[in-house]
């Protein structure tokens, strides 16, 4: 069992009070999971401090306690630790209490607004297919080694990440492949891992409700690189105009991505259809099963990890040229009697919406119709809405409006703000339809033979959040069984 004395390694420590030499058996952030011999650490989040549950967690059996500022009263038969921050603290401690998983297996973290769950799945599966054992941690799912372990963030807590982590040592895992947002990278989710790769995509406007500012969104994801040590390797996408900006005061290799640039690691598109993209890839020519140019950088980003972690490149390439990426990700059906396609994508962000309308464009033999299904999720980042709308309607030649996940908030007045900077032509193109299957529904009904119908926003999800409970309800999958009934 870890001794408290081991488990603060590394931590930034003020005070001490009370004997560090007691045996831990687990860590725990909510009080109500204590169970006797447990660290407590006292984090403060964003709607509860965990310093109002101290007591609680005593009394349930806490031998020591994390905290950034002492109490009036202490117990003498428990140690108190004050920090300087219980976040950071809370991530450090839960490396260390898992006998510091990282050190015994290669980590690759993929930061950026959009292509991270790509990226890190098509690392997992490449590497699958080179015959390592890997784990993944992505926004849709968790993996060991082939076994699937539901994801519920995009990184979990530090220590649910760092008990999946050491999961994979045990099973012999040597790589493990992770999307590392902006929060978990500001809430200090991932403090103490030792990472042998960082991965930048690209950074567009999203999660503005939490970071406030667009500035300090492109300070956390820098950070991310900021901490690298020398060893590791960082990669970027040159053609974003701030992929740069990641590597400038990095300790870690450098490495660069780009299809319009001279770069590390350089891509061109020959072509662009539905079945594939052609691609040279540093002047070899490759035939990828992915689709659009969104892919062709998650491909060459892939590709580019790959070689900085010393594999061979014509391997790489082979097994690339299979592999199709993740659920829900430009994910496409074909109904059997009038050949409509039907595109169900994560597209969550103004960019990612336009990147996905700008393939489906360019996949076009010009006389189909784009039909767009599109939301936005409640409780989150109101100001991206109108942007949304207008995106959709300026790619689109017809648009329906329905719920994402409302959570809390109204859907009518999301749908609303969604409207609210459509010009005349905008406006005639789209409508409103809260209920997602009737908007779905609609959408079919006016799809004319060879369309392309487009339903943005829940990807691989297969629930609807309404007012804090989540239904039921899967996009592919309503697209299908809708399919279905229409070609009988």
């Amino acid at each position: 069992m870890p001794v408290l004395q081991d488990i603060l390694y590394g931590v930034s420590i003020r005070a001490v009070q009370g004997v560090v030499e007691s045996n831990i058996e687990q860590l725990c952030v909510d009080s109500r999971k204590v169970v006797q011999g447990s660290a407590f650490i006292a984090v403060r989040g964003v709607h509860v401090d965990g310093h109002q549950f101290i007591n609680k967690a005593i009394e349930l059996g806490a031998v020591a306690i994390i905290l950034e500022e002492l109490p009036a009263i202490t117990h003498n038969n428990v140690t108190y630790i004050v920090v300087e921050n219980t976040q950071e603290a809370l991530g450090i401690m839960s490396h260390n209490f898992y006998d510091r998983p990282t050190d015994r297996l290669k980590l690759v973290g993929v930061t950026g607004t959009n292509g991270k769950t790509t990226i890190a799945t098509l690392l997992y599966e490449l590497f699958e297919a080179l015959e390592y054992k890997c784990g993944l941690l992505s926004t849709v799912e968790n993996r060991i080694d082939g076994k699937v372990i539901p994801a519920t963030h995009t990184t979990p807590d530090p220590i649910q990440l760092n008990e999946l982590l050491s999961e994979m040592v045990k099973a012999g895992c040597t790589y493990a492949f992770m999307e590392t947002s902006s929060h978990a990278i500001h809430q200090h989710r991932i403090a103490g891992l030792r990472y042998a790769g960082a991965i930048f995509s690209n950074i567009t406007h999203d999660h503005l409700d939490y970071h406030k500012t667009f500035d300090e969104y492109i300070k956390v994801k820098k950070k991310f690189f900021d901490q690298l040590t020398s060893d590791a390797f960082a990669i970027t996408n040159i053609d974003d105009k701030r992929g740069l900006v990641m590597l400038q005061n990095t300790n870690a290799k450098k490495y660069s991505y780009s299809l319009q640039q001279p770069a590390d690691f350089k891509g061109k598109i020959l072509e662009n259809a539905l079945s594939g993209l052609m691609m040279t890839v540093d002047g070899q020519e490759v035939h990828f099963r992915m689709i659009g140019e969104f892919n062709a950088y998650n491909l060459l980003a892939v590709y580019g990890a790959a070689v900085a972690l010393g594999e061979n490149k014509q391997e790489v390439l082979t097994c690339l040229s299979v592999l199709r990426g993740a659920e829900g990700r430009f994910d496409y059906v074909i109904s059997v009697k009038d050949k409509v396609i039907g595109i169900v994508d994560y597209a969550h962000t103004p960019d990612a919406l336009e990147n996905v309308l700008s393939t489906i464009r360019k996949l076009r033999k010009g006389y189909e119709s784009v039909i767009t299904v599109v939301g936005c999720g409640g409780d989150r980042d109101a100001a991206k809405r109108p942007i949304m709308g207008k995106v959709a309607c300026d790619w689109s030649d017809r648009v329906i409006f329905t719920s994402d996940n409302p959570r809390t908030e109204d859907p009518i007045t999301i749908l609303k703000q969604m409207e609210t900077d459509l010009d005349a032509a905008g406006r005639r193109k789209f409508i409103s339809i809260a209920d997602r299957k009737e908007a779905i529904k609609t959408a079919i009904s006016l799809a004319k033979p060879e369309d392309i119908i487009l339903i943005a926003g829940k990807g691989h999800e297969k629930y609807q959040d309404i007012n804090g409970v989540k239904h039921p309800f899967d996009d592919k999958q309503v697209l299908i069984e809708l399919f279905e009934f229409l070609d009988k």
